[in-house]
């Protein structure tokens, strides 16, 4: 059987504004009505599989659970990294899981942010590669590529399988010149490496303790002492602290006898950049992709989104321009690449973009920073049905919440009451309170904030049902 682990960590910077650290590109609806992770989960449809194992960071957890459930699919746990170590620990601890209920099997290892455009061809590859992986070698897809591109690692295949599905793998190769990509292409002997794999989870701990005990030991007293939390499995922050930072590709593939590569013709593509975004998005007749409200004059294979507002161009050709609410890009289609230049500077001068979105989203909703200034700021709430703030106080602050829609469960120290559309409450400095949507359909609210310290940070928390301590 099937195992899918779908690895959704990473930051996406290469496709900020839209991508951000709290929200980075997995979790983005980019070309399609679903997020990236979801048309991940929705193309293994057919496979005869378990339940995708999911892989993500700690801060992205009730992301990823809430975008696997409004698929109403099952899932076989989120494993939570306390931090990033490589796709080798990620795999392994996946791995360690799978052997845990008592079953070895096949893990197919897919990365959350890729574009797969021919899920039947996908599907086949997969097929294809099972009784190679039962059989236990180490698959790895190899991308049959129309084009030299430099941001791609290659796969050069060696002799062919007696049972014609796939290749002996000759040798991994590092992301190649321009001149050296060509002939790769020319030659049809390389693929692009796709970081996809399928293999027994027992064989792939067999390899890397063979080749890097270090990883292996680790991960497996990381999972030790593992601890389980709603849908949530947590590793020992301290024992995976030690691991190395290693991909599959140098801990394992490279280095053992069973590596093979299966080709895979299905429109792959890894959505890098915004030009690898226009290259897979709908175009008009002049080669634009658009998203949102555009008007565009005498414009040319030019990729525009907004969220919020209008984009007017005019006489443009090859450029990117994306707006969000709180942050406007324009490059040349063919600088994209240095985009996340400008996320290590926003970094380097600690300003909040490189992280978060104006609007930010938790496990009960999301709330909109709509203005700020001296001693106040605005928010607009959206509070999810039967979803609960946690009961906590400010030393700082005081609280009106004015709801919109809806209607608000409040409580404040010793009371409670309800709060309908049209009308107001106040939480005042220091008073213990809590909010909750008891309807059936999403409560908006206007928060709006007052005193001398207005940060996230200022939070009491005494009781909260998602296991939070910092941060709202």
């Amino acid at each position: 059987m099937i195992l899918p682990v779908i690895m959704a960590g990473g930051s996406g910077s290469r496709l900020w504004p839209l991508s951000r650290g709290n929200y980075p590109k997995q979790f983005l609806k980019l070309n399609s009505e679903f997020s990236m992770l979801q048309e991940t989960c929705l193309r293994l449809e057919g496979l005869n599989h378990l339940p995708p194992l999911l892989i993500c960071n700690e801060e992205h957890r009730f992301l990823a659970a809430e975008q696997i459930r409004l698929l109403k699919q099952e899932h076989s746990g989120i494993l939570l990294e306390p931090f990033g170590r490589n796709t080798a620990p990620a795999v392994a601890i996946a791995a360690i899981k799978a052997l845990d209920s008592g079953q070895d099997p096949l893990l197919l290892v897919l990365a959350a942010d890729h574009v797969i455009q021919n899920p039947n061809a996908f599907k086949e590859s997969v097929s294809r590669a099972k009784p190679l992986a039962e059989a236990g070698q180490l698959v790895t897809f190899g991308i049959v590529g129309d084009k030299p591109e430099t941001g791609y690692g290659y796969i050069r295949r060696g002799s062919p399988l007696e049972n014609q599905q796939g290749f002996i793998v000759d040798r991994f190769v590092e992301k190649p010149s321009l001149e050296i990509a060509e002939q790769y292409i020319d030659s049809g002997e390389y693929y692009w490496n796709s970081g996809m794999f399928l293999f027994k989870a027992s064989k792939y701990l067999k390899e890397l303790k063979q080749f890097r005990a270090d990883i292996y030991e680790a991960c497996i007293a990381s999972m030790n002492q593992q601890s389980v939390d709603f849908d949530f499995i947590r590793l020992d922050e301290r024992a995976f602290s030690v691991c190395p930072d290693e991909s599959i590709d140098y801990a394992v593939m490279e280095k053992t006898k069973d590596a093979v590569v299966v080709p895979m013709d299905a429109g792959w593509n890894d959505v890098g950049g915004f030009k690898a975004l226009w290259e897979t998005a709908t175009k008009d007749e002049q080669g634009n992709a658009f998203s949102g409200d555009i008007i565009a004059i005498d414009t040319e294979d030019t990729y525009a989104y907004s969220d919020d507002k209008l984009i007017a161009t005019v006489g443009v050709k090859d450029l990117v321009v994306v707006s969000t609410k709180d942050a406007v890009l324009v490059a040349h289609k063919e600088q994209t690449q240095k985009v996340k230049s400008i996320v290590q500077k926003l970094k380097s001068e600690q300003r909040s973009e490189a992280t978060f979105h104006r609007e930010v989203y938790r496990p009960w909703g999301k709330y909109d920073s709509v203005d700020s200034g001296e001693r106040f700021q605005v928010k607009r709430i959206t509070v999810k049905p039967g979803a609960k703030l946690s009961v906590q106080m400010h030393h700082h602050r005081a609280e009106h919440w004015i709801v919109v829609s809806g209607t608000a469960k409040v409580q404040i120290d010793d009371t409670e009451q309800f709060v309908t559309e049209n009308e107001s409450v106040y939480i005042p400095i220091t008073a213990v309170h809590a909010l909750e949507n008891p309807g059936k359909v999403d409560l908006e609210l206007i928060e709006v904030q007052s005193g001398s310290y207005l940060g996230e940070d200022d939070i009491v928390r005494f009781q909260d049902r998602y296991g939070r301590v910092t941060g709202k």
